[in-house]
């Protein structure tokens, strides 16, 4: 009895799949994919004969990933992408980066901010990010019309900007803009105060309320520099992870951006909560910040996932070349060439990412009943061979540039490596308005 196929959207036949859960490497398999979500995963020729697709897309030379999980980045920014280089990290905030938000910070601002960095991020294989920034209804806006997954911050800080006064303002206007948009299937929130050097203990208290009673995750600078960590124990008496463990923070719904400097009481106290890292290599190193113990945090079972950082610290929004960084900083750093091999980053960039934003149910491994975010990234290129073991390829050899395609919940969002969004339409003149307008400032 001859089977009658079955009717799906779409079929994704790939040379190689990295299903990242399980950690396998499948070779000549398809992917199925009806209503967004993938419901089988299969040889290609059973694929052929057990589905009839609305659409069928072949790559003979590629390797289909998960879609990749930017964990730590403030989109907005990328319109400042270069403006202050070459500076330490306090210096190029208080000097430069606060001045020009101060004088240029608007909805329009993060709304045209964000669509380039969503576009950046699309056609580099980024199908989800997570935000810390100002201004989340214009932020998604943006990432709508781009049809990006998000994970917008609730930022807080003590002092006011031209968007909030206090820190009670920027929560109350961030949950405004989280209840407008509960029902979007691709956008959530998460809670976002900045750093331990500009939050009081009473605002992480309502924080951690508020966290515990909508289940946020709470997603917090941490460790960066030396100098933070001298200061925190000038004033606290403590190093800026133990008084957020005091105060109740740390823990599965907690996510440390950097972590860059640590003693072994910190990272126990990160691997003994239950605590996620977002690890930011380039930026680390561009504002001299030094380079986080990454090695070392995933021998303790922390589990650790990959940021870019703004664009203006970066200055990529790259997680192809965050990928091959982290690899090689901690062979480097630990002497040992075993460290962090490819199979492991590409899980630091995808599925760490998902758990450590309570996503891993969704997105993060090309796993039957999850969203379809997936990636393909072009092997056949003449620098990209001879290709013996794809996923060393990934990391090693290929970069954004051989992005192919990019689908977010079964939508392919990036085509034959052009973007299908109008989200794009007048960014040119958007960003040339920005353009100018900053460096008339700079000049003044």
């Amino acid at each position: 009895m001859t089977r009658t196929p079955e009717i799906i959207d779409l079929l994704i036949e790939s040379r190689w799949i990295a299903a990242v859960d399980p950690d396998v490497v499948l070779k000549n398999h398809a992917v199925a994919i009806h209503n967004g979500r993938i419901i089988d995963i299969l040889p290609t020729g059973e694929a052929r004969a057990r589905y009839r697709a609305e659409e069928r897309v072949t790559l003979a030379e590629h390797i289909l990933i998960p879609g990749l999980i930017n964990l730590h980045t403030h989109a907005a920014m990328s319109l400042m992408r270069g403006l202050a280089d070459d500076l330490p990290l306090m210096e190029w905030l208080q000097e430069h980066i606060w001045p020009a938000e101060v004088a240029h910070m608007s909805a329009q601002f993060v709304y045209d901010g964000t669509r380039l960095a969503c576009a950046e991020m699309l056609k580099g294989g980024i199908t989800c990010f997570s935000d810390m920034y100002f201004y989340p209804e214009a932020a998604a806006t943006a990432v709508a019309e781009f049809g990006m997954r998000a994970m917008l911050g609730i930022t807080t800080l003590e002092f006011p900007t031209p968007y909030a006064s206090d820190a009670d303002d920027y929560i109350n206007k961030g949950l405004a803009a989280r209840e407008n948009w509960l029902d979007h299937p691709l956008i959530g929130f998460c809670l976002a105060p900045h750093a331990p050097y500009t939050v009081s203990d009473l605002t992480f208290e309502r924080i951690l309320t508020l966290s515990a009673q909508l289940n946020l995750p709470i997603h917090c600078h941490v460790h960066e520099t030396r100098q933070e960590l001298a200061d925190s124990l000038k004033l606290h008496g403590q190093t800026p992870l133990q008084r957020l463990q005091k105060l109740g923070l740390t823990g599965p719904s907690f996510i440390g951006v950097h972590a860059v400097h640590n003693n072994e009481a910190d990272l126990a106290i990160l691997a003994d909560s239950g605590s996620s890292i977002a690890h930011c290599p380039t930026s680390n190193l561009k504002l001299a910040s030094g380079i986080a113990p990454v090695a070392r945090m995933r021998q303790l079972g922390i589990n650790v996932g990959l940021g870019t950082d703004g664009a203006a610290s970066n200055n990529r929004l790259d997680l192809f070349g965050e990928m091959r960084l982290a690899s090689l900083l901690a062979k480097g750093t630990t002497g040992d060439a075993s460290a962090l091999p490819a199979n492991e980053v590409l899980r630091m960039a995808t599925l760490n990412g998902a758990s450590a934003l309570g996503l891993s149910h969704e997105t993060g491994s090309i796993t039957i009943g999850k969203a379809a975010d997936l990636c393909a990234v072009e092997l056949g290129n003449l620098e990209t061979q001879p290709c013996f073991d794809p996923l060393s390829h990934l990391v090693h050899v290929a970069g954004r540039e051989n992005v192919s395609h990019v689908w977010v919940a079964g939508k392919c969002c990036v085509d034959h490596k052009t973007l299908r969004t109008n989200g794009q339409n007048d960014l040119d003149s958007a960003i040339a308005l920005w353009q100018n307008k900053l460096e008339v400032r700079g000049e003044a």
